[in-house]
């Protein structure tokens, strides 16, 4: 049996954690995103960014400063990413 490697943008646990809620919502402000993974702000920004640098997520911004409202949206690339990396996963534990 082969190994196909997993996808090591989405092998972290806060970037996964940030997708599978995504993944279940149209969409998701910063402040939910940063509730439900009970990340800080500074790390949940900092995946934030490398998520949409790749092209699995859309982030868009609205206001400046304080008044300002983060909402992040998986895109397709991002829903194929994940099921890649699911189907991977579990081919990990078959006994093919």
């Amino acid at each position: 049996m082969e190994f196909k490697d997993l996808d090591p943008l989405l092998h972290n646990e806060l970037r996964l954690k940030i997708m599978a809620a995504l993944d279940s919502l149209d969409d998701a402000d910063f402040v939910y995103l940063k509730s439900v993974t009970k990340a800080t702000s500074g790390n949940i920004s900092v995946q934030l960014t490398k998520l949409e640098e790749a092209g699995y997520i859309k982030v868009s911004k609205t206001g400046e400063g304080r008044g300002s409202h983060t909402i992040c949206r998986i895109t397709s690339r991002g829903i194929q990413a994940l099921k890649d990396y699911q189907r991977t996963l579990m081919q990990y534990f078959s006994k093919s």
